[in-house]
């Protein structure tokens, strides 16, 4: 495996596969690999003949008040763990190498939904991960992409920017990557202390008792809801958000769900100081 840290070489060394006909695969990661990018990469590898792992702390998508300075950098130990299953280069570009002139000034935008849920909270922040990864897409013109659906706003703004601006590239969602606890994997959870870990698992708690009592055939929203909140409340939990969004538009539902509608729960929480995000389909 090789890392390469320079557009101009990445281009260089893939251009040749790629006429070749050899499929390729891109892994975009802010770096801090744990066993839910790991998850990821396997997919790749398992379905593509090339898999290139990015490494690339995305300075755009943080806020000034952001955990950007401390979140974990360590690309030694990262590109060894991408080795290890299978990934054949790591692109691990600086900010200097991405943006030469500074932040640019053009920017991918989706204005209907930049700015609900997480994007209420967070400005800029998808803006920031639209041009980023339509800049490392351009970049590798790899076939396929590959996105945890843990960030499941992010992954859907993705394959909405994919269609409507006609890469020719295929979006492969994989499923959370869960600790035998039941909290989502996440760079993040590093910052839980133990207690903090542990009362974090009332999101994924709330998340499971709120689908039981979807699939025991509650449609009520604001019900739904308050099951979320009423478990995240009682491990202790700072609650961001928790909407119900229909899952063919990421739109906020209101009222009933209909008998056959397809939804999605969305959640962010904050134990601590540490920001933590989750969600669980419905239907």
């Amino acid at each position: 495996m090789k890392i390469i840290n320079s557009i101009e070489e990445m281009r260089a060394t893939l251009a040749p596969l790629a006429k070749a006909g050899k499929v390729i695969g891109l892994v975009p990661t802010m770096g801090a690999l744990h066993d839910g990018h790991g998850s990821l990469i396997k997919t790749s590898v398992k379905e593509c003949d090339v898999t290139v792992v990015s490494v690339f702390l995305n300075p755009i998508q943080f806020g000034k008040n952001e955990d950007l300075d401390k979140y974990p950098k360590r690309l030694e130990a990262d590109a060894k763990l991408a080795e290890s299953i299978g990934a054949d280069f790591v692109f691990a570009p600086s900010v200097q190498e991405m943006y030469p002139e500074g932040d640019p000034l053009t920017l991918v935008r989706d204005e209907s939904l930049e700015c609900l849920y997480c994007g209420a909270y967070r400005s800029g922040h998808f803006r920031g991960v639209l041009t980023v990864v339509a800049k490392l897409f351009l970049i590798t013109k790899a076939n396929k992409a590959y996105f945890g659906e843990k960030d499941y706003q992010q992954v859907f703004l993705i394959e909405r920017m994919v269609k409507d601006l006609n890469f020719d590239i295929e979006i492969h969602r994989v499923p959370i990557v869960r600790e035998a606890s039941g909290i989502a994997l996440s760079s993040r959870n590093e910052y839980l202390t133990p207690e903090e870990k542990e009362r974090a698992l009332g999101i994924s708690k709330g998340l499971a008792q709120a689908k039981a009592a979807y699939d025991a055939g509650e449609r009520g929203v604001a019900r739904l809801r308050d099951i979320v909140l009423k478990a995240i409340l009682a491990c202790h939990g700072q609650v961001q958000y928790i909407e119900v969004a229909d899952q063919k538009r990421l739109q906020k539902c209101m009222g009933m769900l209909k008998a056959d509608e397809k939804a999605v729960i969305l959640v962010a929480a904050f134990f601590g100081k540490t920001r933590l995000i989750d969600n669980i389909e419905l239907g």
